[in-house]
């Protein structure tokens, strides 16, 4: 019983996030209402105030979904030890098909178009979804840092560099230009960061 009574809160949290990103989707942050939400999802304005503060506390959460998804497959106790090319290449798949699908190109959209209006929006935009994704991976590198696999003196800017290359896809995409396949684009990022550029110098 104590299961089901925690399922059943968790559930309905989730289905309220769904709801109000559709709304988010189709209406814009700035024209979307605790009301419409409401409409959409079923509760009382008394609940999501309790739980998430306010509309932007709401949007957070999205974001924040979006990123627990991705992230719970970056753990670095789970992959330490393991390849890092292989790392690298199952994260990226994985952060091109968050990125590309339809709930965060929505979200991007969002962020982007009411920026000038809603600066704190997208900063908790950044914090909760790119920069999270970022510092995780970050992480990832430092300890590859450590067994002596690479060799760089800033780990978080090459994790932005290779987050970076995948984020690409998404922004052609945001625009309406068809973008590179997907695996194409992951598996060309991972041997940007893991092998430069430049030819190797015979030893």
């Amino acid at each position: 019983m104590a299961e089901i009574s925690l399922a059943r809160p968790k559930a309905r949290r989730e289905a309220l996030l769904r709801a109000a990103a559709e709304v988010f989707f189709e209406q814009g942050y700035a024209a979307t209402s605790i009301d419409a939400i409401i409409e959409r999802a079923g509760g009382s304005k008394r609940n999501i105030y309790n739980e998430f503060g306010n509309k932007e506390g709401l949007f957070a959460a999205i974001v924040n979904q979006s990123a627990d998804q991705l992230l719970s497959t970056l753990d670095v106790e789970q992959i330490e030890g393991h390849d890092l090319e292989e790392t690298l290449t199952v994260f990226g798949k994985q952060l091109m098909d968050l990125y590309m699908s339809p709930s965060v190109i929505g979200l991007y959209r969002i962020a982007i178009s009411e920026a000038h209006r809603f600066p704190g929006l997208v900063k908790v935009f950044h914090e909760q979804g790119p920069g999270r994704a970022t510092s995780r991976l970050a992480e990832v590198l430092e300890a590859a840092k450590e067994r002596g696999e690479i060799r760089s003196d800033n780990c978080l800017q090459v994790s932005r560099h290779f987050v970076g290359m995948i984020r690409d896809n998404l922004l052609q995409a945001i625009v309406g230009i068809h973008p590179e396949p997907a695996n194409v684009s992951v598996l060309s990022a991972v041997d940007v960061v893991l092998n430069g550029i430049r030819p190797r110098r015979e030893s």
